[in-house]
């Protein structure tokens, strides 16, 4: 994450009052306009991966393919590798932070997300932000859901539908809610 702002949020809680919050909320309100025009027209892969790339602040890589509709609540702290495929109807929470490294694979319909609510509801309206980080050659299947502050080791695969509440070891495939292991692989 390039952003001076992802330095002061990150691995933090941020209270309704902070003034960060504004700052965030004049972020997501840029880029909702962009994610609509991106979503809702046709346009040839140069200009779909550009218009993206205004999205995430980072130029993405011409290894890297995504289908649409794609979503994002704030974009500027999505990481993307090379050789990234990312299906249909994926949506990543990235306030907290994602990192999606090189060879990355992720089904349609998947859910990343880095933020989360404090239990007490006294400051529930509060943001809990834990990075994600989705290591090389993962495979993330259909519907998956990645909570926050999860690491998904590299060659590891994500069943399809399963919500993974914890980190994944390399080389392993998880699968269910929550995630458990259900086999360990050969190194590869």
């Amino acid at each position: 994450m390039k952003s001076s702002l992802f330095e002061q949020i990150k691995n933090k809680t941020i209270h309704p009052d902070d003034p960060l919050f504004e700052e965030i909320h004049q972020i997501v309100e840029e880029n909702q306009e962009k994610l609509m025009k991106l979503n809702t027209n046709y346009h040839e892969r140069k200009a779909r991966n550009q218009l993206f790339s205004e999205i995430i602040g980072q130029e993405l890589d011409e290894t890297t393919s995504f289908n649409l509709p794609i979503y994002t609540d704030f974009g500027r702290h999505l990481q993307i590798g090379k050789q990234v495929f990312i299906n249909c109807n994926v949506l990543f929470t990235d306030l907290g932070g994602i990192i999606i490294e090189d060879h990355v694979l992720i089904g349609p319909g998947a859910k990343v997300i880095s933020v989360g609510h404090p239990i007490d509801p006294k400051i529930r309206r509060s943001v809990q932000l834990n990075s994600v980080v989705i290591k090389r050659k993962a495979w993330i299947g259909a519907g998956a859901t990645i909570l926050p502050g999860v690491t998904v080791g590299e060659n590891a695969i994500v069943a399809a539908d399963a919500t993974v509440t914890k980190d994944v070891q390399p080389n392993t495939i998880v699968a269910g809610t929550p995630a458990k292991v259900i086999r360990v692989m050969d190194e590869v």
